[in-house]
């Protein structure tokens, strides 16, 4: 495969997990603002996470204060920023029209089509009225071009590049979540809040991730932030756990490896063999921040590496 048919595919494939991911994070923190909680409390789970998506300074350069509103808007439509929403989308659909020729028609249709209705939704406002309902069906999208690119493609080397931009970055963006949630739960904890009110923050972020079923069928108990932790780090079992992302960013690249993507597979490898071995508890006992931290440093080191072996070279993208 031609690498820039594979960096299309890629990125086309990252945008859309993106995208999703995204609306995971701003539905959760929107849930959050409605617990009671002080105004300081609130700001700083915004502001919490727009330093975990690395977006803090581009976000101060437009607006002078953290609000609840300025955030969403920042981060569902301002195509200045190139990790918002609106734009993920049209990212994705950018790349799928390059690669035309190399996708089904339903998915092709499946992608040009979220794009289309979601500018439809902005001029509708639906933002505004609705920021719930906008990012539910954000999701839902995913979900359809998901089932739609498992459903339709042959398994070969499009399916593959496809598989491993998916998995990287929602491994990526799950690190993201986890971290930003379980730092603004200190500040919860240190307003002394009641335990209806964490009782509901924990379950916001299982359901921000799909996962509160799940958990339920796993430990048919009380929810507990150690465990959503294990659940969603190490559980092989989680579609969105860290573990199981990482596994299937291994097993895509051992089936598109060429002679110089050995490195790339042995630091995704060992990440993975790491995650196998590790207790939560070792996890915690390090800081959830510092393994967080340093887990998205070196997935994201993977992903440079896949760029160099397979993809167009980072320089000539930008």
């Amino acid at each position: 495969m031609l690498s820039r048919t594979a960096d299309h595919l890629y990125w086309m494939s990252r945008y859309t997990e993106r995208a999703e991911n995204t609306a995971r994070m701003l539905d959760v923190n929107y849930q959050m603002s409605l617990l009671p909680q002080s105004e300081a409390a609130i700001e700083g789970a915004w502001r919490a996470m727009l330093e975990i998506s690395e977006l803090t300074y581009a976000y101060a350069a437009e607006h002078p204060r953290v609000t609840a509103g300025d955030v969403i808007l920042f981060m569902v439509s301002d195509m200045d920023n190139l990790s918002s929403i609106m734009r993920c989308l049209q990212g994705a659909r950018e790349n799928a029209r390059a690669v035309r020729g190399s996708i089904t028609t339903e998915l092709w249709e499946t992608i040009n089509t979220t794009w289309l209705e979601a500018q439809r939704m902005m001029r509708e406002g639906l933002l505004s009225t609705a920021p719930g309902e906008f990012f539910e069906w954000v999701k839902f999208r995913s979900h359809l071009t998901r089932g739609v690119h498992g459903g339709t493609m042959m398994r070969g080397e499009v399916y593959d590049f496809i598989q491993l931009g998916t998995f990287l970055e929602r491994a990526d963006n799950t690190a993201r979540l986890l971290d930003v949630k379980f730092l603004a739960a200190e500040a919860l904890q240190q307003e002394q809040a009641k335990p209806v009110a964490e009782f509901y923050y924990w379950t916001a972020i299982l359901r921000s991730v799909s996962a509160f079923e799940n958990y339920r069928k796993v430990y048919r108990d009380v929810i507990t932030p150690e465990r959503i932790a294990e659940l969603l780090i190490l559980n092989r079992n989680m579609p969105r756990s860290l573990a199981a992302c990482l596994q299937e960013v291994v097993d895509t690249l051992s089936r598109v490896r060429n002679t110089q993507s050995a490195g790339t597979q042995i630091a995704a490898l060992t990440l993975l063999s790491e995650l196998h071995d590790m207790r939560i508890d070792e996890i915690l006992t390090k800081g959830l921040h510092v393994y967080l931290t340093e887990f998205l440093d070196r997935v994201n080191q993977v992903g440079g590496g896949i760029s160099k072996d397979f993809l167009v070279p980072l320089e000539i993208a930008a």
